[in-house]
């Protein structure tokens, strides 16, 4: 039986706490979303509406507004009823996605380095993970090294886009590799999308769906967290055709049940209503923060990997550290400030030996902080 402990999340948090650290680890938010998002959760619990067990498959007005999201933003037309699920956040989706599609013995391809949940639930579904790692500087995809990977008991890939932690953007060429190999293996693919509209400078987000032949063998999973804020909400959405999320929501009847009722009609409403303007200010706030925090460890010694997309900068210690393990367990008693060490995102360790993790999507104020801060290590 596999053995799961505390999250490297867990232990920083809490040295965070301890230290009186700011806490540039987890990646969450400390501002709350949109005034009519809040205010709109609100009214719902006034109103009743979601305080009892909302529907299994999920309120239809969510359904519906995540199909219209999807249709707007993408083309892709998928039926609220059939063919879309609402969870527990994204990080259940991907569990509900696992337990439902994966058999024991089968193997699972993920782009490395991953996040955390990817392992342990590809571990509880009895499969196992075959990692295709993405190196600096760019963190781009190895299409020879993701052929080579696939045997006869591929039965998945687990796809990450944009891309936690390295902040890399796949790009429509690298996902026309991953469609191809899905389709000459007939492969099932997963795309996790909650960065979606985190993206930065020229990149634009594709979700690999759109490409020929790939809508009906991909499960697509993104979440209100990420883009609207509220991370605490817990509201999440898997997009498949019906063979597959029947199978995916099998799996996630036994794990929460249902979630986050009143929730549920906010983030309904939040994508019904919040236009073009919203997810651009979204945009332009992100990349200003992203700038300042990498300027500042650009100028503290750090060798910055310039993100695309999501909340993350990627940064090499070699120079300051034995290894990122080290380095972040010292940090906070060095500076005041808490990062993650990469390492515990790869199965390849060396390859992420000397890598950390430091999470921008804090208010500026806090950023010029942890600049400062940063800036007396090489005092």
């Amino acid at each position: 039986m596999a053995e799961f402990g505390t999250t490297i999340f867990a232990e920083m948090s809490a040295l965070a706490v301890a230290t009186g650290s700011i806490n540039l680890g987890q990646g969450f938010p400390d501002t709350d979303g949109p005034a009519s998002l809040l205010e709109s959760a609100a009214e719902a619990i006034r109103a009743g509406k979601g305080n009892q067990y909302p529907p299994g498959p999920g309120v239809p007005e969510l359904r519906q507004a995540v199909a219209g999201h999807r249709q707007r933003h993408y083309g892709l037309s998928y039926d609220p009823d059939r063919e879309i699920l609402i969870t527990a956040g994204a990080t259940e989706a991907i569990a509900a996605t696992m337990l439902g599609l994966l058999n024991p013995g089968d193997e699972v391809i993920a782009l490395e380095p991953y996040y955390d949940s990817y392992a342990a639930t590809i571990a509880m579904a009895g499969a196992r993970r075959v990692p295709v790692t993405l190196h600096p500087p760019r963190f781009e995809l190895d299409g020879d090294a993701l052929r080579r990977a696939v045997t006869p008991r591929t039965r998945m890939l687990l796809i990450n886009s944009p891309h936690n932690p390295t902040g890399a953007v796949l790009s429509r060429a690298e996902l026309a590799v991953i469609a191809a190999v899905a389709i000459e293996h007939d492969l099932v693919v997963v795309t996790d999308e909650v960065y979606e509209h985190l993206v930065f400078d020229d990149a634009v987000h594709i979700p690999l769906a759109t490409l020929p032949g790939m809508r009906d063998r991909t499960v697509s999973i993104s979440s209100a967290g990420k883009t609207f804020s509220v991370t605490g909400w817990k509201i999440g959405w898997v997009m498949a055709a019906p063979p597959l999320l029947d199978a995916v929501r099998t799996a996630k009847q036994f794990l929460t049940f249902v979630s986050g009722g009143p929730f549920q009609y906010a983030v309904a409403g939040a994508l019904n209503t919040l236009g073009a303007d919203f997810y651009t200010g979204l945009r332009d706030d992100l990349t200003g923060k992203r700038d300042l925090l990498a300027a500042g460890l650009t100028a503290a010694g750090f060798r910055v990997y310039q993100p695309r997309g999501t909340y993350f900068i990627t940064a090499d210690v070699a120079h300051l550290a034995d290894d990122g393990l080290t380095f972040c367990r010292e940090l906070p008693s060095r500076c005041g400030v808490v990062a993650i060490p990469s390492t515990v995102f790869y199965d390849n360790k060396a390859a992420g030996a000397s890598l950390v993790r430091f999470a921008f999507c804090k208010q500026d104020h806090v950023l010029r902080e942890a600049v400062t801060r940063l800036a007396t290590l090489g005092a």
